[in-house]
């Protein structure tokens, strides 16, 4: 066994993320209740480099509320991968309409843009493109298809702050783009998210439905416009945002350092695939994974009892979402059911040490010999 514990991500928290949630504490209130939110929101198009950002509570709020605004309910139907987190499709179900899911590419664990379009039906109303571990979807593919039958592509960037797609980052190409601050991310708020767009019209929607359908410009006080939502990030909470912000660039390489140095140590093993980074994309690595050929015979449980017997977390690839029990079992996803079945998620928090990189390369090595 390990002295400590390897976990497969943590934050990374500096003394300036707690001098600023400190400010908001102690200071955050009345006037300045929303400063730091402005901030943050501010920073964040900035970065993204985009016209309209909403702090939220969490990406799912932010994917409930951009869903909401572009009239998506009962009956409906809303494309995306088989391989997910719950996260991307409960928005869907809560809104009464129906998540469809198609099949993965096997390179990038992404949305199969030509089953995609396969599956458009007069009742489909989004495809939802998950930038799945910091992997890109084909955005030109999907964004082409999407013009061509006049259905809003939403990018669920989750996992991917940090990533690239022909010069734009992921989140700022759809219609609309929703990210996740949780505490296992690369960026972290400790919980939250954050809904881009840069449709003036949606914006204005989404803002209202943010709070409690109380439009913008209404002058008569608690009045409400609609019925709306409260997915509202804390004023701390975009405190420890904004500290983040200022060391983004940091952050997102550290991560890369990470990827690249598993990517290094595996290039030479047959057989054996890690988070891809096509010409002319930038992967933001938040979650370096591995996948072994079916032939190896390597699977799952294997990978997780070598490294949780050496004290090393050990994350699952994502089950396919039909697998679970309130939905329907898509056997046709070939790649969304096999590949969980031979993968596993690799340590990667910032402070990790080159050491432990090792170590965790040592195990996976000797397993791999075992088969080979």
């Amino acid at each position: 066994m390990t002295k400590t514990r390897i976990y497969y991500t943590k934050p990374s928290i500096t003394e300036l993320e707690v001098e600023y949630a400190n400010d908001a504490a102690c200071n955050g209130w009345g006037d300045r209740c929303y400063e730091y939110i402005n901030l943050f929101e501010e920073a964040f198009k900035a970065h993204l480099d985009v016209q309209y950002a909403i702090a939220t509570s969490s990406c799912t709020g932010a994917l409930h509320m951009g869903m909401a605004a572009l009239g998506i309910g009962e009956d409906d139907e809303v494309i995306m991968a088989d391989t997910n987190w719950i996260a991307t499709a409960a928005p869907i179900v809560h809104l009464g309409a129906k998540p469809v899911f198609v099949d993965i590419l096997p390179d990038s664990w992404c949305i199969d843009p030509d089953l995609a379009e396969a599956a458009i039906t007069p009742r489909t109303k989004a495809i939802i493109a998950v930038h799945l571990y910091g992997n890109l979807c084909e955005m030109d593919r999907l964004l082409a298809i999407g013009k061509k039958y006049g259905i809003p592509i939403i990018e669920d960037a989750a996992e991917a702050i940090g990533s690239v797609y022909q010069g734009k980052r992921a989140g700022s190409m759809g219609k609309f783009g929703s990210f996740s601050f949780h505490g296992t991310k690369t960026l972290t708020t400790g919980e939250g998210g954050m809904f881009v767009t840069n449709d003036a019209d949606l914006y204005e929607t989404v803002l209202t439905l943010s709070n409690h359908g109380r439009a913008r410009g209404q002058t008569k006080q608690f009045w409400a416009d609609m019925v709306g939502f409260k997915y509202k990030m804390s004023n701390i909470q975009a405190a420890i945002g904004c500290a983040q912000m200022e060391r983004i660039d940091e952050l997102i390489n550290r991560k890369r350092e990470i990827l690249k140095y598993y990517r290094e140590n595996l290039q030479f093993l047959k057989g054996v695939s890690i988070n891809p980074e096509p010409e002319g994309t930038i992967n933001g690595a938040w979650m370096p994974t591995i996948v072994f050929d079916k032939e190896i015979g390597i699977t799952r449980e294997e990978l997780q009892t070598s490294l949780q017997s050496k004290n090393i977390d050990a994350r699952v690839f994502f089950h396919p979402l039909s697998s679970l029990p309130m939905f329907q079992t898509q056997s046709q996803n070939k790649w969304a059911q096999n590949v969980p079945e031979r993968s596993i998620n690799l340590p990667s928090y910032h402070d990790m040490l080159i050491s432990d990189q090792d170590f965790i390369l040592y195990i996976l090595k000797n397993l791999y010999k075992k088969f080979v």
